[in-house]
């Protein structure tokens, strides 16, 4: 059956449409001006005023530079490194509490929630978590950028939420069977739950790969600094000169600015090259964990 739709409702999709094109321009152009400047030859794109809509004299010269500094794939491999070892720990930890904490049969369940919550407003601060970072041996090591972060009390609660949902019963055939709680995690609520672990995957992977700050205030050892500050460094303190030996004199200002370009390019594929896999279960994944209170 057609139903016909009034002209009230049809100017209103119609100026959905239109405000949610302009605002998809918006949000994209940015990263095409990025791209296309990236890509143009550097003496035009130092003297284009304005806005630029497409790459001129396609050259790739800014991105053979940006790989040939070492620092640049040191980065990649740190981040890389955050990024698994740091999610697989985040996966693990937020999904262990969850279970534990939606179960009905757990004691003091409801006080541990609270507190969990409670450090979402109020925390010790910077210098206090500097301070115990440093004093458990932590500072200037790669896990003063994992242990510290394990888990995130919101993240919790998204996944709590969704392990809510999962009939008790499943849980009361599985221990009939003899299996434990570990069991009854990883082989039955696990696989249930695999919408709000792929946010999870999505929300903590993004986390650690744009995260640099952590980074800047443990880390002294330039080799295991992540992508985001070699990232930091070239973009604020103009540090693109170790890039541009052999660059004569006079071409150095032009080939800098878009080795920067080429910079920001580089580390921001492989985030959106990933987005695509996971973005099916996000809106489900974050519905299943906002379901219930």
């Amino acid at each position: 059956m057609v139903i016909k739709r009034s002209f009230g409702e049809r100017l209103f999709d119609g100026a959905n449409v239109i405000f949610l094109i302009m605002l998809s321009v918006v949000t994209i152009y940015p990263f095409l001006y990025v791209l296309f400047a990236s890509l143009s030859d550097p003496a035009w794109v130092v003297q284009m005023r304005g806005l630029i809509w497409y790459p001129k004299d396609i050259t790739l010269e800014a991105y053979k530079l940006v790989f040939a500094n070492p620092a640049i794939l040191t980065g990649y491999a740190n981040t890389l490194f955050y990024v698994i070892v740091g999610t697989a720990l985040n996966i693990l930890m937020t999904s262990l509490g969850a279970y534990a904490l939606s179960r009905e049969s757990v004691m003091w369940k409801n006080p541990i929630m609270f507190l969990i919550v409670f450090t979402m407003f109020f925390n010790g601060g910077l210098i206090p978590t500097y301070l115990l970072v440093n004093n458990l041996g932590l500072l200037d090591s790669r896990w003063a950028l994992i242990i510290p972060s394990a888990m995130s009390a919101y993240n919790l609660i998204i996944m709590r939420t969704s392990f809510q949902g999962i009939p008790v019963s499943l849980e009361e055939s599985a221990k009939l069977d003899g299996a434990n709680d570990f069991t009854v995690l990883f082989r039955i609520v696990l696989p249930l739950s695999m919408p709000v672990v792929a946010v999870m995957i999505l929300f903590y992977g993004v986390g650690h790969w744009n995260s640099w700050f952590n980074a800047l205030i443990y880390l002294r050892t330039r080799d295991l600094y992540p992508l985001q500050l070699i990232l930091r460094e070239i973009l604020i303190t103009n540090s693109t000169d170790s890039m541009m030996t052999g660059v004569g004199g006079a071409d150095k200002m032009p080939i800098g600015e878009t080795i920067k370009y080429a910079t920001i390019i580089v580390a921001t594929i492989p985030i959106l090259l990933l987005y695509p896999f996971l973005q099916k279960y996000f809106v489900k994944g974050v519905m299943i964990g906002a379901i219930k209170g």
